[in-house]
């Protein structure tokens, strides 16, 4: 590694963040991109969503599985109801899943494997002409970028399950028609669970979001990509962890932000109009949605980087 590199890594992941965003915010185009192609997959799949939650609705209708007797003043009463329409609707809802999530993973492999392509190419590009330095060579590997994208998603749908499956235990052993339900320690097993899914997530997938990069930088397939992933050696490993848990941080920062301002205009709702305030929320929403994307491009920019500290020497060596 080169003196320049070996300064470099000596730098904490998080020390370089605001420099990646910076790189990220003179070059608008690169979240312009992944803005496009998550929306060009979100959309369509909003849409279908929509109508199959309306021909469900349409086919069990809420009073038949009694949420038109919900009392939110009686929050013991309404969690019991809720549970049991949960389960009235569960017959229907896992029917449609069954063709479309295989059918979503399917149209979101192909379209985050060209958008990612796209994005990462350009990335280098603009990092080459704007340090006038020679750079990495990004391969558009388009098959491989695919499937990698694809075992991202599969892997995140994992732990959606296993934090819905947590979820059901806590439902199932706190909130029961037997007794009066534990509210609290289901509200606790709940927040235990999602921060404990969503550490476990951040802490443990930047190894499938490398192997993408790996694959086009290094030119290698994607077994190979996946086991170099896994083989970055611990200092280069730690910087990526780092950097992954700090933009979970971030992930929670905006959620948060996007409620507080979702919040702040009620007291004032009855002079706004209930049109302003759709339109604030939907306002609000878009702009969560271009921040998070944002940031998912400073986090490739980041892992960017780091590869070529530790690794793009070594590869030209």
């Amino acid at each position: 590694m080169p003196e320049a590199g070996k300064a470099r890594a000596r730098i904490r992941a998080t020390q370089t963040l605001v420099s990646h965003m910076s790189f990220c915010w003179r070059h608008p185009s690169l979240t312009a991109i992944e803005v496009g192609w998550r929306w060009l997959f979100g959309a369509p799949f909003l849409l279908v969503l929509w109508g199959q939650a309306q021909q469900i609705l349409a086919r069990i209708p809420p009073e038949s599985v009694g949420l038109d007797r919900l009392n939110f003043q009686n929050p013991w009463v309404s969690s019991v109801l809720l549970v049991d329409a949960a389960g009235g609707y569960h017959p229907a809802v896992v029917e449609v899943l069954r063709w479309l999530v295989p059918a979503a993973v399917a149209a979101w492999a192909v379209i985050s494997g060209f958008g990612r392509t796209l994005v990462i190419s350009r990335m280098v590009r603009l990092d080459v002409l704007e340090n006038g330095r020679p750079g990495p060579r990004f391969t558009k590997k388009i098959p491989a970028m695919i499937v990698l994208q694809g075992l991202w998603l599969m892997a995140l749908l994992g732990c959606c399950w296993l934090w819905y499956r947590g979820v059901a235990w806590a439902a199932g052993t706190h909130i029961t028609s037997a007794s009066e339900p534990d509210l609290v320690g289901y509200l606790c097993w709940l927040i235990f669970l999602s921060l404990g899914c969503f550490v476990l997530w951040a802490v443990t997938s930047w190894t499938l979001a490398m192997a993408p990069l790996i694959c086009g930088l290094e030119g290698c397939s994607v077994f190979e990509a996946l086991k170099r992933s896994f083989r970055l050696g611990k200092t280069f490993s730690g910087k990526l962890v780092e950097v992954n848990l700090v933009m979970a941080i971030v992930k929670i920062a905006l959620i948060v932000l996007a409620m507080v301002f979702s919040a702040a205009p009620l007291p004032f709702s009855d002079q706004f109009g209930q049109d302003f305030m759709h339109f604030l929320y939907v306002l609000i929403a878009v702009g969560y949605l271009v921040a998070n994307d944002y940031f998912h491009v400073v986090r490739l920019e980041s892992f960017v980087d780091f590869w070529r500290v530790y690794r793009s020497a070594d590869l030209a060596a």
